[in-house]
């Protein structure tokens, strides 16, 4: 497979005024810096009236806006102790996984095996927030009280009664002019709540805290800056009157690192880096003779777990940058590819464990880390769990970071160009996917036309196309697993696909950019290649597998697990499936109007078990996109999504507000280019937002997507609109979301700025 055939993420009181300059000026309160002075409001209304012809200003052109719908119904979270927030979720929902071990298990059974099957759809709301291509809804809704937070793709919060589904108040945040540096599609995967307060995650790189009863900002913070790469797509984590976050951005050649912030004035507290500087432990493991460790990746990509005994906070880490160029960041890249677990309080390291050594793969550890205790040869043991792209569950002892199961070194392949590591870590039990192509797997998979190179877990590549699996959409991915204590089942959402790999020296992205990609190499997806999936359990205490459910097309959602013998999962196609917990019978399913691509969470009102999904679609999946969330229970009425009255379903009353002002601020984009540039322009803002997430910023590839700068296709219009059109080989059709003339400007612009000339 040739590469110009290949197809288209005092002192004493000196220092106290200080701080409080630093915080004055960092931090905004609700009633000074949120809500502006009544001269001032005056004054920009005059303004805004004088020009509204001009520029067509609307209410969400102002910084972040909240909206209250109704009175808050509920008690407000109070500063949560330890025991809450490790006990088993029933009435509430108050952590993203649950509570902090991030196991996903509910001790509710009022919904069970046996009757799980008379599941009905009680209520749905539209949430009227990230409709375009770029947007992935990932989030897991927290529920505290009878109120749901939810977030969406583009970063709006609400609140909702949790038993209506009626919206309370809706925060609308003013993400930064010029955001460019998402690399994985536009989303978030959650909010956190304590002590009065919703702390949210924005894709621009700043922590904010809401009022939790009318969503109106109580400080702010800016965690980094964007314009370097930095985002945050996790949900925050409250503990201890602590904020928690991690960094994304690998693909930028960001430095990563988690930060813990004050709950109650977003002071950080403390910062600790992912790769390690000069003089820090595991810097050995980079090269001494270039700052490759400055821009070496390692972002966190989910929300941490933490064991209040211990005092200790996990997480594991994403891939080296550049992804797949390994040759001048010689070692094993500390702390990459890892578990990590440090000190709650100040953020020393503790322990690590590395899963992938020197990762040319992109086989980042995107899964988030599970806590569980287990009696394993007559003794109890504390356990942690994650689940790793390359199709293995990694299962330590989180006291000492020691394998609970054995993990054996062996030797792997080797290239010296990519400085290869002499050996892998290989965990004893079964993979949960494929980890070879194989000849038969050629033969049966993949186009007559193929005729490039193929291996398995670990073969290193170079200048020609390299064929291997499991692929960089793992394995497990981000979407979270789940632990059931009654089971002692670990489940776990796995991906297997057709990946080529290959690197070429002359290639602009091995050269890094502030602020750029830098993936370092080219990647793929096979064309005309099948996308499968795994659902599995997984025995915690042998890591075999118990049983296994097949999908034909990738898993993207996250799991649910219940003490009434249950697991819930999202599929593409739009359905929430119940499994049984012991067996993997197919037990219910529902099919919602757009692709189920988060996880399930459950909650009890008034003694009544409620299961609820965010139902939004994803980019990276390719999956059709909608802005709903879907709640089930026993009582229910709705059999299926078209016996919904339209009008029985809640909407956003600022939907159509949201609308105008997208249009607005496409509109204005285009206005402020020369009118030469204004065609290619509009077809940027075009690419922007349906195919960035998938083909890159410069059309390179992305997590998904192939490069497209070298293909064929973009050499002839006609094809390349017929593409765009039609979709294939995992691409989705955009004949239905775009214009004539959005595709034809599209295709201009992919020809004009992203391909290639000879």
């Amino acid at each position: 497979m040739k590469r110009h055939t290949w197809i288209i993420t005092g002192v004493a009181v000196l220092a106290a005024v200080i701080i409080a300059i630093v915080i004055i000026s960092q931090f905004t309160g609700p009633d000074d810096v949120a809500k502006k002075p009544d001269d001032q409001n005056n004054q920009e209304e005059q303004q805004k009236d004088s020009n509204e012809e001009k520029d067509k200003k609307t209410q969400f052109e102002a910084e972040h806006q909240s909206f209250q719908h109704m009175d808050y119904p509920g008690k407000v979270s109070p500063k949560f102790s330890a025991e809450q927030l490790t006990s088993p979720p029933s009435a509430n929902w108050i952590t993203n996984g649950g509570n902090i071990s991030n196991g996903r298990y509910s001790q509710l059974d009022q919904i069970n095996a046996s009757n799980v099957a008379d599941l009905k759809a009680e209520w749905v709301t539209s949430m009227g927030s990230g409709f375009k291509f770029k947007y992935s809804g990932e989030s897991t809704p927290i529920v505290y009280d009878g109120v749901m937070f939810n977030i969406t793709g583009a970063n709006d919060v609400q609140a909702i009664n949790a038993k209506t589904g009626e919206i309370i108040w809706e925060f609308q945040p003013e993400l930064a002019d010029g955001l460019d540096t998402v690399c994985c599609g536009w989303t978030s995967r959650g909010v956190a709540i304590g002590e009065g307060k919703v702390f949210v995650g924005l894709l621009d790189s700043r922590l904010v805290a809401l009022d939790q009863k009318t969503g109106e900002v109580v400080w702010e913070t800016e965690v980094d800056e964007w314009e370097k790469g930095h985002t945050i797509a996790s949900a925050p984590l409250y503990y201890d009157g602590k904020v928690y976050t991690g960094i994304a951005g690998g693909e930028y050649g960001i430095r990563g690192y988690v930060a813990a912030y004050d709950a109650e004035m977003g002071r950080q507290i403390w910062r600790t880096y992912t790769i390690p500087g000069p003089g820090e432990e595991g810097h050995e493991t980079w090269p001494q003779d270039n700052n490759s460790w400055l821009t070496g990746g390692a972002p966190v990509w989910q929300t941490p777990a933490i064991d209040p005994e211990l005092g200790q906070i996990y997480f594991s880490t994403g891939n080296t940058s550049p992804d797949l160029d390994g040759s001048n960041r010689e070692g094993d890249n500390l702390f990459a590819n890892s578990v990590v677990a440090l000190d709650a309080d100040t953020g020393e390291r503790n322990w690590h464990f590395q899963e992938v050594h020197h990762d040319i793969w992109d086989l980042d550890a995107a899964n988030p880390v599970v806590l569980f205790d287990v009696e394993m040869d007559g003794e109890m043991k504390k356990g942690i769990a994650q689940a790793g792209k390359t199709g293995w569950v990694y299962i330590l002892d989180r006291t000492s970071g020691e394998p609970l199961i054995g993990i054996d070194e062996k030797e792997v392949p080797q290239l010296d160009k990519q400085k290869t590591s002499p050996t892998q870590p290989f965990p004893k039990g079964d993979n949960f996917v494929p980890q070879e192509v194989t000849e038969e797997d050629v033969k049966n998979d993949l186009p007559e036309e193929f005729d490039g190179k193929y291996g398995k877990l670990f073969t290193p590549f170079w200048d020609e196309p390299m064929t291997v699996k499991p692929s960089p959409q793992g394995g497990g991915n981000w979407p979270p697993s789940a632990y059931n204590p009654n089971t002692e089942y670990f489940y776990v959402l796995g991906n297997d696909n057709y990946f080529s790999y290959a690197h070429y020296a002359d290639d602009e992205e091995n050269t890094y950019e502030q602020g750029k990609e830098y993936l370092g190499s080219v990647w793929q997806p096979v064309e005309n290649s099948p996308m499968r999936s795994t659902v599995t359990a997984i025995d915690i205490k042998t890591n075999k597998i118990v049983w296994q459910k097949n999908w034909d097309t990738i898993a993207y959602s996250g799991v649910l697990t219940t003490k009434g013998n249950l697991v819930f999962v999202g599929h593409n196609d739009g359905r929430i499936i119940a499994y049984d917990a012991k067996t993997g019978d197919h037990l219910w399913e529902f099919k919602t109007d757009a692709g189920a691509n988060a996880p399930p969470i459950t909650y009890e009102i008034d003694g009544k078990q409620y299961i609820s999904i965010f139902s939004a679609g994803n980019s990276l999946a390719g999956t059709k996109h909608g802005d709903k969330i879907y709640t089930f229970s026993l009582e229910g009425q709705y059999n299926s999504a078209e016996d919904i009255p339209k009008e029985e379903i809640n909407t956003s009353p600022l939907a159509e507000k949201r609308e105008e002002h997208e249009e607005h601020e496409e509109q204005d984009s285009t206005e402020t280019q020369d009118e030469g540039n204004a065609s290619l322009d509009q077809g940027r803002t075009i690419y922007e937002n349906n195919c960035l997430s998938c083909h890159g910023d410069q059309g390179a590839g992305g997590h998904n997507g192939p490069s497209i700068k070298n293909s064929d296709i973009t050499k002839d219009r006609e094809k390349l609109i017929e593409q765009i059109k039609n979709g294939s080989g995992g691409m989705p059709p955009f004949g239905g979301t775009l214009s004539e003339d959005e595709i034809n400007v599209l295709s201009d612009y992919i020809m004009e700025k992203l391909a290639n000339k000879e």
